[in-house]
């Protein structure tokens, strides 16, 4: 029996960064893929993570892995698309290291990722923005950092990773506010924030004292926050909001709902979706166009300048006697 932990641990700290120069972000994402994936084995076999063998994590397994993240966590096919090519990855990798797992391999790397549905993004109203805005109680140290942390998400349209990720000195007050963020694709970008949410900013970092930590969100230990940590903060939140703002009940609201948010509000504001494109990162202008389609306002405009059908009106004459004497009291 091969142990994992040593492969998985070259695989995450050499493979990844260093031969195939994947971001921090990346390498996160893998990293909570496996920790899941571990999680779930370890608790089928009765065993702790450290002591799994790489025999057995099989086809039969992942899928009984996957299936688990869609019943269990709620996630969707894209998410379970995402974690089942983070096991493909490393199981390739496994394949000239431990050629003693290629048939186990080949059956994990022929389990198809599942289709998707083009829906619409979802996305906050004006008054949906500022009840969540508005939410955390910033005459607590908490609740600054929460409302810096939930503006600059939002203002910025930051994936998740990268708001938690952000650090001290990705930020700049002056002359204009911004932060710099390392993206996917290790892609780097400069982003603006808008005045109120530099005013948060600046409250947070205020309060948020000295220490070793070089992250700019940290818990109330000082250590940095995590992903889990920031949505279980947006969901208190949330639900807050909902008191003030009752369309709030019956929508989810995920860190990534303040992205779609921030580049609705951007198309909206500018009308071009190169400039869109630029300030999420995205590396192709297909994936920005999903904010087009989420548009009712393109739609309506386009309505507008159609030219009417000249069409003959006339009146429905109610053939039966009696109906149409009733019609005439």
């Amino acid at each position: 029996m091969i142990p994992i932990a040593p492969h998985i641990t070259a695989y995450l700290r050499e493979r990844l960064p260093l031969e195939r120069g994947a971001s921090p972000h990346t390498c996160a994402s893998y990293a909570y893929t496996f920790r899941l994936l571990f999680d779930y084995a370890a608790s089928r076999f009765k065993v702790t993570p450290s002591k799994l063998c790489l025999e057995q994590i099989n086809a039969s397994l992942v899928m009984d892995f996957l299936a688990d993240l869609e019943a269990t966590r709620g996630n969707g096919a894209k998410t379970r698309n995402a974690r089942l090519a983070a096991i493909k990855s490393f199981l390739r990798y496994l394949e000239h290291r431990e050629p003693v797992l290629l048939e186990q391999s080949l059956r994990i790397q022929a389990i198809p990722a599942k289709k998707t549905d083009t829906v619409l993004v979802s996305f906050l109203s004006p008054a949906e923005m500022e009840a969540v805005l508005n939410a955390p109680n910033i005459t607590t140290r908490i609740g600054i950092r929460d409302r810096a942390m939930l503006h600059v998400g939002l203002a910025a349209g930051l994936r998740v990773s990268e708001l938690t990720g952000l650090r001290l000195s990705d930020v700049t007050l002056q002359p204009i506010p911004t932060v710099c963020v390392m993206g996917k694709g290790r892609k780097q970008r400069a982003l603006p924030l808008w005045k109120q949410a530099a005013t948060d900013l600046r409250a947070w970092m205020g309060v948020r004292g000295d220490m070793a930590t070089p992250e700019l969100f940290v818990n109330a230990r000082g250590q940095p926050l995590t992903r889990a940590g920031f949505a279980f903060v947006l969901k208190q939140h949330v639900q807050t909001a909902a008191q003030q703002c009752p369309s709030l009940k019956d929508k989810r609201v995920s860190p990534h709902v303040l992205r779609h948010t921030c580049a609705m509000v951007l198309f909206r504001a500018t009308g071009d979706l190169r400039k869109v494109s630029l300030w999420l990162g995205h590396s192709q202008m297909q994936t920005t166009e999903v904010y087009l389609r989420a548009d009712p306002m393109e739609k309506i405009e386009a309505i507008e300048g159609m030219t009417p059908l000249r069409l003959k009106r006339g009146r429905f004459s109610v053939p039966d006697q009696l109906i149409a004497s009733l019609q005439r009291k």
